[in-house]
């Protein structure tokens, strides 16, 4: 019946004469040249027996993600050596979302249809994409984040990387996968440290590669903060890896999270050529988890060993001050014996002096004593006779006196006493005609009676 038809039509052809022209014509066209095309890479598998890479080339509509066009391609031989090239020289492996610069020529094959095989790739073009993407993450980090993050020289400051590490860091946190390598390695790194140094860890686990997980990533970061636990640090955890796997690092969210996080952020990402902006923005960024534990290790031994040189100076010092105040203490000591043996025998000579002058001056003291004594006895006795032959002629005189002045002897001489009623009579104011008057004589008392009276002149001399 095929037959039939192929009679009936003579204009007819069998599908490989068909594809043979088609062959014949794209070789024709195509055969010799080669072209580097821009386009992502998808559907791609490996053989390793016979080096082979099998995948599709697509191009999508950068506004909706819409594949515009897909190609079949493949690449052997010197092409899988070139790949493997690239892989070593960008840390990215050849595979599936990965937007690439390559070189390729065209082949159809009417057994497999339309291919390009793949002949070269382009290192720097993907190096080149990944370096433009960070540079617009870092331009807009300082752009949008003034307050916490700027650029001195070639070095970004953030509130993170301005905090100050606490001396000593025992309490942290660690946002890592749990079935990451580097976090075992972290691990084992600290809880073996050769210093017996503890740690309290707290494990916030989470994805920790591919772009689509920093929103997972940051949420952990989240967590850590609102514990409000007392962390020392906060340590971020990742293994080695190709190079999109740490585009997580390079996600601005992310970036910007940890550069205004409150607690020292310390990175240990495995990877040992570029910095991401996660490292930038952190306080410090080690190549990789051991690294990191290694840091701290090397932090806490640096405080110990700060603490061991000021104990030993405290004792170097106070040893010296102890040999100080020791020389000090023997040299006042012998001071003060050789101080005190003077004294001693200062005092020695000044007793015994006084106690020879206890001897010797109570005899001297007591003969002066009695010779003054001899004297005062003298001249009391002089004194003595002198005082009572004045005192007798004082007496004497006295008596002559009182003798003279006597009443008697008054009367003895012609004059008279007379008083008035028993009394006295110095003056005559209480003596009237007929007072009756007693007058005393030498030897005989009158009565009498004024018979009258009259005044006499002062100034009239007695006739004796």
């Amino acid at each position: 019946m095929e037959a039939q038809s192929y009679q009936s039509n003579p204009a007819a052809i069998r599908l490989s004469e068909l594809t043979n022209q088609i062959r014949q014509a794209i070789d024709g066209l195509f055969g010799n040249r080669t072209f580097w095309v821009i386009a992502d890479v998808t559907s791609h598998t490996y053989k390793e027996q016979s080096n082979f890479h099998y995948f599709e080339l697509v191009e999508k509509d950068k506004a909706s993600a819409k594949i515009l066009t897909k190609i079949a391609g493949r690449a052997w031989g010197n092409a899988a050596v070139n790949i493997s090239n690239f892989e070593r020289a960008t840390g990215q492996k050849f595979k599936n979302d990965i937007n690439v610069l390559v070189q390729v020529s065209v082949q159809y094959n009417p057994a497999f249809g339309l291919q390009l095989n793949l002949i070269d790739i382009d290192t720097n073009f993907t190096l080149g994409l990944f370096e433009q993407q960070r540079k617009e993450t870092l331009e807009r980090l300082l752009r949008e984040n003034p307050d916490f993050i700027r650029k001195a020289g070639e070095h970004f400051i953030t509130r993170n990387n301005s905090l100050t590490l606490n001396r000593v860091v025992q309490r942290i946190a660690i946002i890592s996968s749990a079935t990451s390598a580097g976090y075992q390695d972290f691990r084992h790194t600290l809880e073996n440290n050769s210093f017996g140094y503890h740690f309290e860890i707290d494990d916030y686990f989470t994805m920790v590669q591919g772009e689509a997980n920093a929103k997972q990533f940051l949420s952990k970061l989240v967590d850590v903060f609102q514990s409000d636990k007392p962390y020392d640090a906060l340590f971020v955890i990742r293994g080695g890896g190709a190079q999109t796997d740490f585009l997580i690092f390079d996600n601005y969210e992310l970036s910007r999270a940890i550069a205004k996080f409150p607690i020292p952020v310390i990175t240990g990402i495995g990877h040992q050529k570029n910095e991401t902006i996660a490292d930038l923005m952190a306080h410090t960024a080690t190549k990789t988890p051991t690294k990191a534990a290694e840091l701290i290790i090397a932090h806490n031994r640096a405080f110990e060993e700060s603490m061991l040189s000021l104990q030993k100076m405290v004792l170097i010092k106070t040893y010296q001050l102890i040999n100080f105040h020791k020389d000090r203490l023997t040299h006042i000591n012998q001071v003060t014996i050789s101080t005190t043996r003077d004294l001693l025998q200062d005092q020695h000579r000044n007793i015994m002096n006084l106690s020879r002058m206890v001897l010797t001056n109570p005899k001297i003291i007591i003969s002066n004593k009695q010779k003054d004594l001899t004297n005062v006895i003298g001249n009391i006795a002089s004194y003595n006779r002198m005082y009572f032959a004045n005192k007798r002629g004082y007496i004497g005189h006295f008596q002559s006196v009182v003798r003279l002045m006597s009443p008697q002897n008054i009367l003895n001489k012609g004059f008279a006493i007379i008083k008035v009623n028993g009394r006295i009579a110095s003056n005559a104011d209480a003596i009237e005609e007929g007072t009756e008057l007693t007058v005393r004589l030498a030897s005989a008392e009158i009565k009498t009676t004024v018979t009258s009276k009259s005044t006499i002149n002062g100034n009239d001399e007695f006739n004796v």
